[in-house]
Formats: C-alpha cells, sequence, structure tokens
C-alpha cells in the first residue's frame, strides 16, 4: 500500500516539475491549476518526508532527494501508462485478414510491443506486418498493399485514404559530443563541418531539404546516408553532423554517449506521424489501433526522449483524437 499523500497525480506532477522546472509549464502539462500543482508536490513532499524541489530556485531544481526519487518515479508512471494501453487494446477479433505497415523509427520499442497486441487480439485473423522507410510505406499504402500504414506524412491527400494524426515529431540537430554549446555560434561551428544527408529518395530528406532551402541554408553535398544508424553512427565518429527528429535520436540509443542533441538554430518544423486506412475500412478498427498506438507512443518514446532531453516537453507530444 502507498503511504497516505503519495498519489500518482503527485507522481506526475513532480515528474512535470522536474522536465520543466516550472508550475506554470506543469501545469499546462498536467491539465491542472497551478495551485493545485504546488499543493500535489506539497502533499508528496510531507509524505515522503523530503524535499524534492529547490523551492527558492526558479527555474526550480532537484534536490539531492528529489534527483533519486525521479527514476522511481518515472519507472513507476512509465509502467501504469503500458499497463493501461495493454488494458484499452482494440478488439480486432472479428477481422479474417489485416495487412500493416509501420514506419521503421518504431523498430526498437514500439513495434514488438504493438506486434504482440495485435497477435493477441487477431485470432482468428490472417496478419501481415511490415517495417519501412516512410515513403516506401505510403507507396504500398497508395497501391492498395495495406490496409492500415503508420508513417510520416507528406501533407499530401490521397484519395480513398483517411488519416489519424499520431505525434508531432520535431525537427533537431545532432552533433559530435562537446563540438557545440549553449549560447555559442551554432551556425559558425556547424559550417565548419560537413551536413550528413539522408538519402534523397526519403521522405525525410526532402522535408529537411525544403526548410534549409526555405532559409537559404546552403551547405556542402558530401554525405547522402540511406540508413539512419549509420549516419547517426558517423555524427558519433565525429565526421559531421545531422538534422533528425527525437524519434530518430532515441532509435540511436546506442550512440548517445558520443552525440549532443539541440533545438534547430533556425525556425522550428515538425514532421506528423499518422496512421493511414482504407476509407472502406470500417472507422471503428482504424481508431482504435490508433489511440493504441498513441497510449504506446507515449510510454515507449515520448516520455523517455522528455526525460534525456527537458527542452522537448510539448514540443513532441502526441495529436489527441478530435
Amino acid at each position: 500500500m502507498l503511504m497516505k499523500g503519495v498519489t500518482l497525480r503527485g507522481l506526475e506532477v513532480f515528474e512535470a516539475l522536474a522536465r520543466t522546472g516550472s508550475v506554470a509549464q506543469a501545469s499546462e502539462l498536467t491539465g491542472l491549476s497551478q495551485p493545485a500543482v504546488s499543493q500535489q508536490l506539497k502533499n508528496l513532499e510531507q509524505a515522503l518526508g523530503s524535499d524534492l524541489v529547490d523551492h527558492g530556485r526558479r527555474p526550480m531544481l532537484l534536490t539531492p532527494a528529489g534527483r533519486a526519487f525521479l527514476p522511481r518515479a518515472e519507472t513507476v508512471l512509465s509502467e501504469l501508462r503500458l499497463a493501461q494501453s495493454e488494458l484499452t487494446v482494440m478488439d480486432l477479433t472479428h477481422l479474417s485478414t489485416l495487412s500493416m505497415g509501420l514506419i521503421d523509427d518504431f523498430d526498437n520499442d514500439l513495434t514488438p510491443r504493438l506486434a504482440v497486441l495485435l497477435a493477441d487480439s487477431l485470432t482468428k485473423c490472417r496478419f501481415k506486418l511490415i517495417t519501412a522507410p516512410s515513403h516506401e510505406i505510403t507507396e504500398a499504402m497508395k497501391a492498395r498493399r495495406l490496409h492500415i500504414a503508420v508513417a510520416a506524412t507528406s501533407g499530401e491527400m490521397h484519395e480513398g485514404v483517411v488519416e489519424y494524426p499520431l505525434v508531432r515529431d520535431p525537427f533537431m540537430i545532432v552533433a559530435p559530443r562537446g563540438t557545440l554549446t549553449e549560447g555559442g555560434d551554432t551556425m559558425a561551428v556547424l559550417r565548419t563541418m560537413p551536413l550528413l544527408r539522408y538519402a534523397r529518395e526519403q521522405l525525410i530528406s526532402r522535408q529537411i531539404e525544403t526548410q534549409l532551402a526555405r532559409h537559404k541554408l546552403e551547405f556542402e553535398e558530401r554525405f547522402e546516408i540511406g540508413s539512419h544508424l549509420a549516419l547517426i553512427a558517423m555524427v558519433a565518429r565525429r565526421v559531421g553532423w545531422a538534422v533528425t527528429t527525437p524519434l530518430g535520436y532515441m532509435r540511436a540509443a546506442r550512440f548517445h554517449d558520443e552525440i549532443d542533441a539541440f533545438p534547430l538554430p533556425f525556425a522550428a518544423f515538425a514532421r506528423t506521424i499518422s496512421l493511414f486506412a482504407g476509407s472502406d475500412w470500417a472507422d471503428r478498427v482504424p481508431r482504435d489501433v490508433a489511440q493504441t498506438m498513441r497510449r504506446l507512443v507515449q510510454s515507449q518514446m515520448i516520455d523517455p526522449a522528455v526525460a534525456r532531453l527537458p527542452w522537448l516537453s510539448g514540443q513532441m507530444r502526441v495529436i489527441d483524437d478530435q
């Protein structure tokens, strides 16, 4: 039994404050009023018998006790969110066949869990699941080789296809560890290193190049890499820098100790990851799958990314179904 005063809402408030250092921002993240945020934190600290944040600092900083408690709180909340997604998974027992394609950014964490959940529900179904880059998933969807697809959207409307937005994935830069510093002249430093580009045929490459051209930013064209992990590995080996997204960054966890991630040094932009389904499908099936995907993305991708890069809070987020 939890000791009196330790509540799930209190843990959520503490997690939000640890990420942002601000009662106002924690209020936005949790949907509580600012006084309610303060009261929840006070109740939690009283229950634990220790101050978790330094109330005299702005932004708020964690105390040693708070730093020790945070990983435990994050683990509890992550497991509860995952359990919620598994308990509320869709009922697909009525389907006889399902072909699904998923963007390969989800390969490490989300796809394995989703595959297990679908297998449990698709008891009488012939099921096919593929993973590939967005442009290949989109082409397969347009050719009607897939019933449901999850990929980055290009913004184009496709006849006979309904889109369900899932997550906002902002672009950012990754550079070799220690080459960039906060407050320094980021663009001047970046111009001393090659820009490592994604392969031109990939949708993410076209999105990045469009924004660079919009801001009249030109960089020497030397490297064009089709493999995301190979591109990040080259950043880690100090060959150059790259523009990517948090989903891509989290997929390359093995290289995190050798790279740094920063917000874009020019106008921010983001891509949208959406679920696409044929318009001839029953509305309930894609909506149920989309809602399960949102829960999994939150617990398996967004929460770990924001914990590692707090400045992503509010930028990388689930897009709720309207």
